[in-house]
């Protein structure tokens, strides 16, 4: 195990039965107050990126995905829930583990050709993941891989995003 799993590991706190009975929900905000850990993932999420553009999907996805964005000298594009865009919006519906959803993205968020790097704190189901990975093609860019802080492999939600490149720091 390296000291950057160890040190997201020792700051990760499971909540059971949160949002619904029978989810162990993966509470970051430990490891988000520690500055030496936060820069660590920040750090490690960062690292030797050549992109045009990073998304981060509502909400957790935005703490992890801005600070990236600033590090490695890319756009940053918030991915959001329903309703939150002011502007012409491309959506997409997608499944949960306790749930069903829709995300959306602004229309003219990227430039034909972008290359883009979707953020976001945990993998799980896969189905937000790729919801966004579906937007930023819809919308005329290029997805070059998704990072996340902690995969849930359990859930198997990697097996959804065939052909995309995909990071955790953490598998657990």
């Amino acid at each position: 195990m390296t000291d950057l799993t160890t040190t997201i590991l020792g700051r990760i706190r499971d909540v059971p039965d949160y949002p619904r009975p029978g989810v162990v929900f993966k509470d970051i905000t430990p490891l988000l107050g520690d500055p030496a850990a936060f820069r660590a993932v920040i750090d490690a999420l960062a690292e030797d990126l050549d992109v045009d553009k990073i998304v981060g999907i509502e909400a957790r996805g935005f703490i992890l995905a801005a600070p990236v964005a600033y590090r490695s000298g890319a756009g940053f594009v918030p991915v959001r829930k329903k309703g939150k865009l002011p502007a012409e919006a491309l959506e997409a519906s997608y499944d949960l583990e306790y749930g069903s959803a829709v995300i959306e993205v602004h229309r003219d968020a990227f430039a034909p050709g972008d290359r883009v790097l979707i953020v976001d704190d945990v993998l799980a189901t896969g189905g937000t993941a790729q919801a966004a990975v579906e937007l930023v093609s819809r919308a005329g860019a290029d997805v070059v891989g998704v990072s996340v802080l902690m995969e849930l492999a359990f859930l198997k939600g990697r097996n959804r995003l065939n052909g995309v490149d995909v990071r955790a720091l953490v598998v657990i």
